[in-house]
């Protein structure tokens, strides 16, 4: 694979760890801590798909908070208090490991590098400032902007029109698989970091590799 002009990568399971915010706080919330972060996150992403096809948008922090409200009522509840910290925390996520380093490795060889995410700009502007990666992107893009989410081709068409970047000139990197499916049917190179060694998906939208990590990202071309 040869080294593109432009890495963009999806903000939330791919930089950021979206369980770690539940994880601060696993004993105030207690032994369904990790089935109420499941039921988060897989609420968070239905809602974004329900309202692009509904033409209903609403942000990501809204839909956040929303999603965290079901998951908690399925799970027994939570008080206020409580929520209010898991809200802070996911607006505070830890970043993986390997972020930092890999971004450093690409941004050394000369290429751009961007944050392409459904998050809302503050969301993102905080993540990425509580994380440290100040000065590691060229862009931080959101959807807000369009009022629809991924996987619509106009939330892919952002970098483009920001960079002037065809998508065969772009490499886009997500832990999501319906992610990677959504960039690679717009066009653009695709690299699954399949963290979680998920299954695969989608089969007709094949990533042109799948890694665990981002340690191997910058190493992919030699």
């Amino acid at each position: 694979m040869p080294l593109l002009p432009l890495y963009v990568f999806d903000a939330y399971g791919t930089l950021f760890d979206v369980h770690s915010a539940v994880a601060r706080h696993r004993e105030a919330i207690g032994p369904q801590a990790g089935r109420l972060s499941e039921i988060w996150r897989i609420k968070q992403l239905e809602y974004t798909w329900v309202r692009s096809l509904a033409d209903v948008y609403r942000d990501f922090e809204v839909l956040t908070a929303e999603a965290l409200d079901v998951a908690a009522a399925v799970c027994g509840g939570i008080t206020p208090e409580l929520r209010t910290s898991l809200l802070d925390a996911y607006r505070h996520l830890d970043a993986f490991p390997d972020v930092a380093p890999a971004l450093d490795a690409l941004r050394a060889r000369g290429v751009k590098t961007a944050i392409l995410s459904n998050g809302t700009p503050g969301m993102l502007a905080a993540a990425v400032e509580s994380a440290g990666l100040e000065n590691r992107f060229d862009a931080v893009l959101s959807v807000d902007s369009l009022g629809i989410y991924k996987t619509a081709h106009e939330a892919y068409r952002l970098v483009e029109k920001r960079f002037g970047i065809g998508p065969e000139e772009t490499s886009f990197q997500s832990s999501n698989r319906w992610d990677i499916a959504g960039a690679r049917a717009f066009g653009l190179r695709c690299v699954w970091i399949n963290r979680t060694a998920q299954p695969d998906e989608y089969p007709d939208l094949a990533p042109a590799a799948v890694l665990k990590t981002l340690d191997g990202l910058p190493g992919l071309d030699v």
